[in-house]
């Protein structure tokens, strides 16, 4: 909402010298948010100049110029009279217009000066509404006798036409419909600075707001849309004898400027000036277009409409209708319709103030893709009080400025309640906000919003004002007594949190998880949690077969239409986003919930309850049991180059080592033994998967991308990838991960090379020998895999570097010894592992 400060002065009283930025702090102060301050981009001098004479100069070019002699101040001091190339031909000598001197400023910016151009040198400029920013009226120069203005010659044009005033743009809240009129921003003004408010509605004169009568209204509802009447309130008013093409005067030209609406006409500029002044939307007929009176009622299955634009409308069952006895003449609360539109030949208007159902404009507006400042008004509601001054006021400035007359016709419907008073409770607010507000302040308070305040029992009944539908309990009269005695008042304390308190263990688990990848270099993502069948199917389970997914009734995108199952399909596209853009080194991970239902789970088949009641213990329970499970999962991937190129370097590729380093980061930081053991994934590269388990317990797997899949995906060859069920992990934990210390005695380092069948993995072999060496065993580590001459056939050569120490004493290589040979039999034991000489 823009608010041109002079208008804004008419009904708050502004302290000389407020400027835009005050009005700004003024109004943020009662939580209207501040946006913008727009201005006429031109400074002076601009005056006023007469034409005294000129003469017609054909050009080469074949265009026709005029060296006039214009009239700049009065009297014959040097500079009075100047000669000025003007290339327009609508003015007369005589005529009055607007002189733009040496050194002034247009819009744009364009700069004046005094140049020499088509043989004469041109001391200033005549300018057009267009260069003065009035409007885009650019076919001639503005002459001040068309738009009914005269001034003596040198009067400041600025100021005269208004070019001097400036608006404040505001941020209007859906709740805050009121703020979309000078009047309500000048009411919040006023609560915010304590100036004296004038209500504009109060000051229409009597006159234009005295009952009508005559003109036949019906307003049709028999099934109103979801219990809501289309129209509770709708005056009419008839001003005859209006003269439609005399001239917007240019105050009213500079203001609706300034509010962001362009000027069309005298009659639809009226309009607009009275839904920016009063708040409610204007719409006038030309009444001898009409045939009988006005119907409001619900569009007919197949009706259509032509609107103001030209275009024909297939109306919807809910799409409300002004009609009258030929069909449609509006869209209610959007747009009036071609038929009935007024024209420069138009002499009696039918003025329509209505109030209209929120919903049903705000759908209509939407369907036929028809936003308006009407239709956005409408939509965030309307006061229902304010319909017959607004129409009053409309006619009063076709009276003053089209010459109409107004009489008795019309018509004044309706139906609108009036507001239930709400129960404020002694000390509710001081309770709920933790502030002490006085009895008196908060009646004031109060009052001031133009709510009725009784005294009760035990409280206060307060009656909100007509036009705040945002006001419907106590908490928003509380919220209400806040705002306007300040909201600086409200101490700022922060909570102490209590003693034993803070991150749960599992909060604190993941955020370790997700430490330590990033410590080792991969950068956390957040991808879309949206996926398609087929990547639903692929990534969610080892194995082909039926897969249950979520599928959403309304996806953002009908190619990707489920909730995954799985995190590494949205790595995937992350990947693919950052290699297509030259990003082709990643190492990337996501920590997300993914959605699981049970294969034959109820989710989805439970009854949605009726919104205004509370469901049931039952409908609860049943709800709940459809909510598919969410693990969080955590999903590592990786491409590219995980070392690069450099000086004695080559570049070192990722793989399924990369994958495998991610999850043994994951182990560490939740304190747990993850198992690797060969396993196969239908996504992932046969002979290149790894099954990932805590004891018995599968948690994951990691690998590198099955080939076709990553082509698919439009990814390099190799892309490694792990995915573990992260809660799981954590749920199979003990306790918190504990640091271990350093060993301050001297380790004995040994060597263990076993020879085992090829079907056996390395992994299992190495944690059989950790399990064998025991306490003693600090690390071990797998440094070769030789299945060369000397090796038996179906066999490999494993070597495993071990690291021995004690906490209290010095290990004898006798002690290493027993210790690294008591491995070796655990691994001899259960996967018959021989020791190579």
């Amino acid at each position: 909402m823009r608010v041109p400060l002079s208008w804004l002065g008419e009904f708050v009283e502004l302290a000389p010298g407020t400027t835009p930025e005050d009005v700004h702090a003024a109004l943020v102060r009662v939580g209207l948010e501040e946006e913008d301050v727009h201005r006429f981009e031109l400074t002076g001098p601009i005056v006023v100049g007469e034409v005294l004479e000129f003469v017609e100069e054909p050009q080469s070019n074949g265009k026709t110029i005029r060296w006039c002699q214009v009239r700049v101040a009065e009297g014959d001091a040097d500079g009075a009279v100047r000669g000025i190339v003007c290339g327009a031909g609508n003015f007369f000598v005589g005529d009055q217009v607007v002189v733009t001197l040496p050194g002034a400023v247009l819009p744009g910016p364009f700069p004046i000066a005094a140049r020499k151009t088509y043989g004469h040198v041109s001391d200033g400029m005549i300018a057009s509404a267009r260069e003065l920013g009035l409007g885009e009226d650019h076919d001639g120069i503005l002459r001040l006798s068309t738009i009914g203005v005269e001034a003596p010659v040198g009067t400041d044009a600025i100021s005269l036409l208004g070019l001097d005033d400036a608006a404040v743009e505001l941020n209007v809240t859906p709740d805050r419909g009121y703020a979309f009129s000078i009047r309500g921003v000048a009411r919040e003004y006023s609560h915010a600075t304590g100036a004296a408010f004038r209500d504009p509605a109060a000051s229409v004169p009597d006159a234009f707001t005295g009952p009508l009568d005559g003109f036949p209204v019906t307003i049709e509802d028999a099934a109103p849309i979801r219990g809501r009447v289309g129209s509770s309130v709708f005056v009419t008013r008839v001003v005859r004898d209006v003269d439609p093409t005399k001239p917007t005067p240019p105050w009213m030209v500079a203001r609706l400027k300034l509010a962001g609406i362009r000027s069309l006409s005298l009659v639809v500029d009226i309009t607009n000036y009275v839904m920016l002044e009063l708040g409610q939307p204007i719409h006038g007929y030309d009444l001898d277009k009409l045939t009988g009176g006005i119907v409001v009622r619900r569009a007919r299955t197949g009706e259509t409409f032509v609107t103001l634009d030209g275009q024909e409308r297939k109306l919807h069952d809910e799409d409300l209708l002004i009609t009258d006895d030929s069909g449609p003449i509006g869209l209610a609360g959007v747009m009036g319709g071609l038929d009935t539109e007024i024209t420069d030949a138009t002499r009696n208007v039918l003025i329509e103030a209505a109030n209209f159902d929120q919903v049903s404009i705000a759908r209509s507006a939407r369907r036929h893709k028809l936003p308006s400042e009407a239709s956005k008004r409408f939509e965030r509601g309307v006061d229902p009080q304010i319909a017959v001054a607004a129409a009053g006021r409309v006619a009063q400035l076709l009276v003053d400025l089209a010459g109409g007359r107004t009489d008795d016709l019309g018509s004044t419907v309706t139906t609108a309640p009036d507001r239930e008073p709400i129960l404020l409770p002694d000390d509710y607010i001081n309770g709920l906000i933790g502030v002490t507000f006085g009895a008196d302040e908060t009646r004031s308070a109060l009052a001031e919003i133009g709510a009725a305040v009784e005294a009760t029992d035990g409280g206060l009944l307060v009656t909100p004002p007509s036009w705040r539908h945002d006001i419907t309990g106590k908490e928003d009269l509380a919220e209400e007594v806040a705002r306007i005695l300040g909201y600086d008042r409200i101490p700022s304390v922060l909570p102490v949190a209590p003693p034993g308190r803070g991150l749960s263990r599992s909060q604190r688990l993941r955020r370790g998880v997700s430490d330590a990848l990033a410590y080792g270099g991969a950068t956390e993502v957040l991808a879309y949690p949206f996926v398609s069948a087929e990547e639903n199917a692929r990534f969610g389970a080892p194995q082909p077969g039926e897969f249950p997914a979520v599928k959403l009734a309304n996806p953002l995108d009908a190619k990707a239409p489920f909730l995954r199952a799985s995190i590494l399909p949205g790595l995937l596209a992350v990947a693919h986003r950052n290699v297509s853009r030259g990003l082709t080194d990643l190492s990337i991970f996501e920590v997300g919930a993914v959605f699981r239902p049970s294969r034959h789970g109820a989710f989805g088949q439970a009854e949605l309850p009726q919104a205004a009641v509370r469901p049931s213990e039952a409908q609860l329970e049943e709800l709940e049991a459809g909510v598919p499970a969410q693990p969080r999962h955590l999903g590592f991937l990786a491409v590219g180059n995980a070392v690069p190129k450099q000086p004695g370097q080559p570049a070192v590729a990722a793989g399924i080592a990369d994958a495998l380093e991610a999850v043994q980061a994951v182990a560490v930081a939740t304190g747990v033994d993850i198992t690797v053991s060969q396993g196969s994934h239908q996504a992932l590269h046969p002979g290149r998967t790894a099954a990932l388990h805590v004891g018995d317990v599968l948690v994951g797997y990691a690998g590198e991308v099955h080939p076709a899949v990553a082509e698919e995906a439009n990814l390099p060859r190799v892309v490694a990838v792990a995915e573990l069920d992260l809660d799981r992990i954590i749920a199979l934990g003990d306790a918190l991960p504990e640091a271990v210390g350093i060993g301050t005695l001297p380790a004995a380092t040994q060597d263990l090379s076993l020879l085992v069948p090829v079907t056996v993995s390395a992994g299992e072999v190495l944690d059989a020998v950790r399990i064998g060496a025991g306490p003693l065993l600090e690390h071990i580590r797998l440094v070769d895999d030789y299945r060369g001459s000397g090796v038996p056939e179906g066999g490999k050569s494993l070597t495993f570097a071990l690291r021995f120490r004690a906490p209290d004493r010095t290990l004898t290589a006798a002690e290493a010894s027993d210790a690294k040979l008591a491995g070796a039999a655990v691994a001899a034991e259960r996967f018959g592992a021989s020791i190579r000489d």
